[in-house]
């Protein structure tokens, strides 16, 4: 396993995280993801470890705190080999303050995660969405005396804009409050906005990237392709379970390219395009899920190894996006304005 640092921190992070959405079960939303119980997700946490990976990333909302708890009890007695992340923001459950990133609610989850998590400390405690109704102020000042009590080590954001990031870095420097180091986002082959802002101030404020769903939602399994129906068992028959809409024939051109490389390097799909996002600027980490075992020592197969710069460039222009203005307009600039990549 390699190991690169989370942003301008110290610490320094596997090039694959193992992600527990899919323990537990519970609720509509997270049935659909998967209902791993305490047993298989000790079992997930061997084959992890044994892999090298040793940073495991869960969520209050995931499973309504069983995911916390069922890692919790994976990891028992092992609690020095790991690193564990995870976040609080969105809507707990109906209690009024129980959500958002208020003094109040962040106490509250942080308080009860440690105690799903049977821990006295989380390495990487992120908020899980940007809330414009607490003053920056207030969160930003939390989060600093509960990482100087000892109860969080590292903080970082997740879901948030470029101005969201940039406006809050800018008052923790003024207030000399602790920095985020990390930005859990959403990155893949056919998910490509991060790099055009959220990327270059990555690159200048010492940002780490944790990617979320590096595989596109399952788009990029292997198990979608050109001519062929969604596998019965699919999250993208659901709507909303399946994340952003992505045009079929720029699926399926991105897909192609995959299939053309898997031959060439005796690669899965999954594999090449993990491995293509580990080759990225600011990736400090990419975060993988598994049901099952095969599927998670699959994508451990995405390291120690690299794509040729030829196969990178053939699976960049497949990939390709049309930016949002204003970056198109500075794209037509780069003596002033170079691209991060």
């Amino acid at each position: 396993m390699e190991y690169r640092y989370l942003g301008a921190s110290g610490l320094k992070v596997p090039a694959l995280s193992f992600g527990t959405a899919t323990f537990g079960g519970k609720g509509d939303f997270f049935r659909e993801w998967g209902d791993t119980d305490v047993a298989s997700a000790r079992r997930l946490v061997d084959i992890c470890l044994d892999g090298g990976i040793t940073m495991f990333d869960s969520a209050d909302v995931y499973s309504i705190g069983t995911a916390e708890s069922i890692l919790g009890e994976a990891i028992k007695g092992r609690r020095d080999k790991v690193l564990l992340s995870t976040k609080a923001t969105l809507r707990f459950d109906e209690e009024p303050n129980n959500v958002g990133s208020s003094r109040f609610h962040l106490i509250r989850s942080v308080e009860a995660s440690l105690k799903r998590l049977n821990t006295d400390y989380i390495d990487l405690f992120q908020l899980h969405a940007f809330d414009a109704k607490t003053p920056i102020v207030e969160t930003l000042s939390t989060l600093d005396a509960m990482v100087q009590a000892g109860k969080i080590r590292y903080i970082g954001v997740s879901n948030f804009s470029g101005w969201h990031l940039m406006k809050s870095l800018a008052i923790a420097d003024q207030y000399a409050y602790t920095r985020y180091v990390a930005h859990q986002a959403y990155y893949s082959l056919i998910g490509r906005d991060y790099e055009f802002e959220l990327m270059p101030l990555a690159l200048d404020q010492g940002i780490g990237a944790v990617v979320w769903s590096p595989l596109g939602w399952g788009r990029l399994t292997g198990r979608v392709r050109r001519g062929q129906s969604l596998p019965e068992q699919s999250r993208l028959h659901r709507g909303k379970v399946g994340g952003p809409e992505v045009n079929d024939e720029y699926l399926y051109q991105v897909v192609d390219v995959l299939d053309e490389i898997a031959k060439e390097t005796g690669k899965t799909i999954p594999q090449i395009a993990l491995n293509w996002l580990l080759q990225r600027p600011t990736v400090s980490s990419i975060i993988i899920g598994a049901r099952d075992e095969t599927q998670l020592k699959q994508n451990l197969g995405a390291v120690g190894w690299n794509l040729t710069p030829e196969q990178v460039a053939r699976l960049d222009a497949a990939s390709a996006l049309t930016p949002a203005y204003p970056y198109w307009h500075q794209r037509q600039h780069p003596e002033r304005n170079p691209l991060p990549i």
